[in-house]
């Protein structure tokens, strides 16, 4: 049964997060929107440390990292509660800024597609040198320039095997942290390409590329509206050679089975509502600022009254502060049903939507409600209004998303609701 009850290992890891948020985040995030494509260093190497001093491997559930050693099982979080500190974390790190929160050293995208389709010895590879000596970033590179949603379906770039490796041909758009983690730190990016373009989605693979690798290029960075402290890079792969082991999973590709393009939602049921929380950090972010900012303007605003007898404005922020808890509320459910390994699918899916919507609703309405002071470059309103559309976006669409919940309240098959 769910519980209300907030664990230790989850107040204290908030508590952490907070300290971060406020004294390391905060007050860099107008520079690093100011100055995108700079590289945050002091925030992206003290996450590296306070990575290694909780023993390494990104936040990424003990449940799913691998053993330290031979009969050796991993050590606790506790009672199952990996993915709600998770999801704690990055509604907490997207409060201090979202942009920042992306270029976390702890395992992120690429790291999420590990942990959800690679074998114990792939976790133990990959994840493992999150605790190394240097910081490392991940990303995840699936969508290509001839598609958008449609894209995990419709996967062009190629994985053809050559004796005991892969080449992968082809380019992908969009790729969160790619050109950190492939050309300012020594890290990977998850590519997702067909072993058969004949088969359909059951061809789709996901493989490892490392950063170094010969053929695999970073050709662009992208200027963006908000988030812009987090690159996103388009990379090309040309004839890039990569190790037959460095496809996750099971490197039985003869037969034809949809476990590749299972293996992107089984990514996705785990991303996305990380995605949801850290939209709730910018709008609680948000919430906050214009509860303050009315106040230092001589507004007062009342609790306890019945909603006839509440001005204008007290209804607005009551409001706010309503899609923000009961959508909070939704985002915990589809963690702690990750913790205990319960489909999340419908549940993931209807908390990106819900926090996608709220987080642009709650921006738009701070920067009304505070006229100047919310359009100016003042206060971080207007940034938070900026960075909150791309949760409507990215891990799937607001349009793609209502589909899929869609399909699953109603048990119609995508053939049959498209």
């Amino acid at each position: 049964m769910i519980s209300f009850e907030m664990p230790d290992k989850v107040r204290n890891t908030i508590t952490l997060m907070t300290m971060v948020a406020e004294n390391m985040m905060r007050p860099v995030a107008r520079y690093f929107d100011d100055h995108e494509h700079e590289i945050p260093w002091d925030y992206i190497n003290m996450m590296h440390d306070a990575n290694k001093q909780m023993g390494g491997g990104g936040f990424v559930p003990s449940s799913d990292k691998p053993k330290k050693a031979e009969g050796e099982a991993p050590k606790k979080d506790g009672p199952r509660i990996g993915y709600q500190r998770l999801a704690y974390s990055a509604e907490v790190l997207s409060w201090g800024d979202t942009g920042l929160y992306l270029c976390s050293p702890v395992g992120l995208l690429g790291a999420a597609a590990v942990a959800a389709t690679g074998t114990p010895e792939q976790k133990q590879r990959f994840l493992a040198r999150f605790g190394g000596d240097k910081p490392v970033l991940d990303g995840m590179a699936l969508t290509e320039p001839h598609a958008g949603s449609a894209m995990p379906a419709d996967v062009r770039t190629t994985a053809v095997r050559d004796g005991d490796s892969w080449v992968l041909n082809g380019e992908k758009i969009f790729v969160t942290a790619g050109h950190k983690a492939l050309v300012d730190t020594q890290g990977f990016v998850v590519v997702w390409a067909t072993i058969d373009p004949t088969a359909g989605r059951a061809g789709v693979r996901p493989f490892v590329v490392e950063a170094g690798t010969p053929g695999c290029t970073v050709t662009k960075l992208e200027h963006k509206l908000g988030i812009r402290a987090s690159d996103t890079a388009s990379v090309v792969l040309q004839d890039c050679r990569i190790p037959f082991g460095n496809i996750l999973g099971s490197p039985e590709v003869e037969k034809k089975t949809t476990e590749g393009f299972k293996g992107a939602m089984a990514t996705f049921d785990a991303s996305r509502p990380m995605v949801a929380a850290s939209a709730l950090g910018v709008a609680r972010a948000t919430l906050e600022a214009v509860k303050e900012l009315l106040t230092q303007n001589g507004i007062t605003l009342r609790t306890g009254i019945p909603r006839s007898r509440m001005t204008n404005t007290e209804r607005e922020v009551m409001d706010m502060e309503i899609q923000l808890r009961s959508t909070w509320l939704l985002v915990l459910k589809s963690v702690w049903m990750m913790d205990e390994k319960k489909p999340n699918n419908l549940e993931a899916s209807m908390g990106k939507v819900r926090a996608g919507d709220v987080v642009v609703r709650i921006t738009q309405k701070a920067v009304e409600l505070l006229g100047p002071l919310g359009y100016s470059r003042e206060h971080l309103l207007e940034k938070w209004f900026r960075d909150a559309k791309i949760n409507d976006l990215y891990e799937g669409t607001g349009q793609i998303n209502r589909l899929i919940i869609a399909r699953r309240i109603l048990g119609y098959s995508r053939h049959e609701l498209a």
